[in-house]
């Protein structure tokens, strides 16, 4: 926890003292062209000479302990202004990861996720694409990022599923709805409703509540959001009164009491609807609502753009496949900005996975992240939300903290979650296969 606020801590004063350029020219390590020359023998852009040597303590993979890399997802122009920024302003982190380390060699990786987009990573590697070359791993959709970035929160999906939404319209709308199910986390609640003229719940038994969002029920809900056909004429007042109904009634069952949002995805609103809103949620605003406009159609863009503006929301157009990861993301950005205004330094341990740390050796990982926000006073109440910082620590060194001699001769400890997950266990042996463990680790080294 110490290794992590001295990180948020660099990383903001670095921020503080840094003054943006849009005209910025600098190389840095790309992860994925580190060490990579041209016909000519000559190493490419932002893939200079990057020495690295296999290493023990990290799963014998090649690294190098004296310096951090850059990874940033193929979706994301790698010279874009804001990412040279970020890069240049988080060089600073080097030497505090450096420092880290040999303070507690027990540490793995530790990292700062921009909220630009870009990863730095120590200690540095190099980067293995994809079969097809894409690097399609962002460092915001993590659960760390998510978790440290907001608040936990209530959730409800609004489907536009009328007559209007076949074809392409409606792939986009399923493919919105699962990256939004994606940056959920246990500590959030969750529900889907799709509407025409009626309003009904995707899931028949989770009808007028809200679901915990953890791996059983988002995976639940996509395969039913798979099965959504289209048809009738879209009525959104009636589904938005749903939603209303069910983020009210939070208070008497299952929610997180924290973040309330409703997430309306459609191709235009026709109707009257701010007397919803007047009789829901003005003149507080407890809940946001985020706004998105599928398909190219911009006809009533400014209705839905209306219904966010005026309710502590977000509006975004989603006209493409490609479009929908980076403009899903903007409602994270929007639900951070009470924390980043009051400063809020939670530091967050996420749910335990598998990896494997020295050769071969199963081991249970959590993650300890914190957010890193900007002191500058032009922008403190915009409320800027730089990214997340965080490492990885194995739960058997967590568990060393428990001495035994004080337990008596049959005493043990054992780690659960705020959740009821058992996170370490003198009899925990989880059951993984050598061809399982091979692919959980690429998942989460690569």
């Amino acid at each position: 926890m110490k290794s992590v606020k001295r990180l948020a801590d660099t990383a903001e004063d670095a921020d503080l003292y840094h003054e943006y350029n849009a005209s910025l020219q600098f190389d840095y390590f790309n992860a994925l062209l580190v060490n990579t020359m041209d016909e000519e023998g000559n190493f490419i852009e932002l893939g200079g000479e990057f020495p690295l040597e296999e290493n023990e303590h990290f799963n014998k993979l090649s690294v190098n302990t004296l310096m951090s890399d850059i990874q940033v997802p193929t979706n994301v122009y790698n010279k874009d202004p804001n990412i040279l920024n970020g890069v240049y302003m988080s060089e600073a982190l080097n030497d505090i990861f450096i420092n880290n380390f040999q303070k507690d060699p027990t540490l793995t990786w530790q990292y700062f996720g921009s909220s630009s987009g870009f990863f730095r990573l120590y200690p540095g590697i190099k980067w293995t694409p994809d079969a097809n070359g894409v690097v399609s791993f962002d460092c915001r959709n993590r659960n760390w990022y998510i978790q440290a970035a907001t608040s936990p929160k209530d959730i409800v999906i609004v489907v536009d599923v009328s007559g209007s939404m076949k074809g392409l319209k409606m792939t986009i709308a399923k493919h919105t709805i699962n990256t939004i199910l994606d940056t959920l986390g246990e500590n959030d609640f969750v529900n889907v409703i799709a509407y025409t003229d009626y309003v009904r719940y995707v899931e028949p038994c989770f009808k007028g509540t809200l679901v915990q969002a953890d791996l059983d029920n988002r995976e639940h809900f996509k395969l039913l959001i798979e099965e959504l056909h289209v048809k009738g004429e879209a009525k959104v007042k009636k589904a938005m009164k749903e939603s209303f109904r069910i983020l009210a009634d939070v208070t008497n069952g299952q929610g997180s009491l924290c973040n309330q949002a409703i997430m309306l995805i459609t191709d235009g609103a026709m109707e009257d609807f701010q007397s919803v809103f007047e009789e829901f949620n003005w003149p507080d605003k407890k809940v946001r609502v985020f706004t998105y406009l599928i398909g190219r159609d911009m006809t009533f863009s400014e209705n839905v753009k209306w219904i966010a503006c005026n309710n502590k929301g977000y509006y975004t157009h989603i006209s493409t496949l490609a479009d929908v990861q980076e403009n899903v993301m903007e409602y994270l950005h929007v639900l951070s900005r009470p924390m980043v205004i009051n400063h809020d330094h939670d530091i967050i341990w996420t749910e335990a996975y598998m990896d494997s740390v020295t050769g071969n050796v199963l081991l249970l990982m959590t993650s300890v992240a914190m957010p890193v926000f900007s002191k500058k006073k032009e922008t403190l109440s915009h409320g800027i939300l730089l990214g997340v910082v965080g490492t990885d620590v194995p739960l058997l060194e967590v568990m060393k903290l428990a001495p035994r001699y004080k337990l008596g001769a049959h005493g043990y400890a054992f780690l659960i979650t705020n959740n009821g997950y058992i996170l370490a266990h003198p009899d925990l042996r989880p059951l993984v296969s050598p061809s399982e463990l091979s692919q959980s680790l690429k998942h989460l080294l690569l």
